[in-house]
């Protein structure tokens, strides 16, 4: 049984057109190369298990609602709202949203997310490039938090078997 605050995770990645399964295809992305016999299943499994963890829902839907607030032009601070709609890379937050989701899960995690956020592949690469009036700057970072902290239970788990 799912808990509400993940299933509101999962409505809330579905809304801005994110599925558990991309996010599964991020997480074999990182872990193929250790494991040739990696399934979409298994990673899905891990993908909810991050989502799970209250830490990582608060941050993601923290993060969503700043999107969507952006989006809208419902934030106070115009200079925010600018940096946000053009995804400025020195903007930065949304980086340090993903690293800091990444940091409960280890050196794995978090340096599997700094890889990912620079290749950017699969779904992370089509939110890092959003429709015009669209804005993504926390959600790419978020999905590729989660599925380096997916990676990261992954690795564990193959360290105690």
């Amino acid at each position: 049984m799912r808990s509400e605050r993940y299933r509101e995770c999962v409505a809330l990645l579905e809304e801005r057109q994110v599925s558990l399964e991309s996010i599964a295809d991020c997480v074999i992305f990182l872990h193929k190369r250790y494991d040739d016999d990696i399934t979409q299943k298994r990673c899905l499994e891990v993908v909810d298990a991050v989502l799970e963890d209250p830490d990582i829902q608060n941050a993601l839907i923290v993060s969503l609602e700043l999107d969507i607030l952006a989006e809208e032009g419902n934030l106070r601070s115009e200079a925010i709202k600018e940096a946000m709609m053009k995804d400025e890379g020195l903007f930065g937050v949304d980086e340090l949203m993903g690293l800091g989701m990444a940091f409960n899960y280890g050196p794995i995690a978090i340096t599997s997310f700094g890889y990912i956020d620079k290749v950017k592949p699969g779904i992370i690469g089509i939110l890092n490039d959003p429709k015009e009036g669209t804005c993504n700057t926390f959600i790419d970072d978020v999905v590729g938090a989660i599925a380096a902290c997916a990676s990261s239970l992954l690795a564990h788990e193959r360290r105690h078997h």
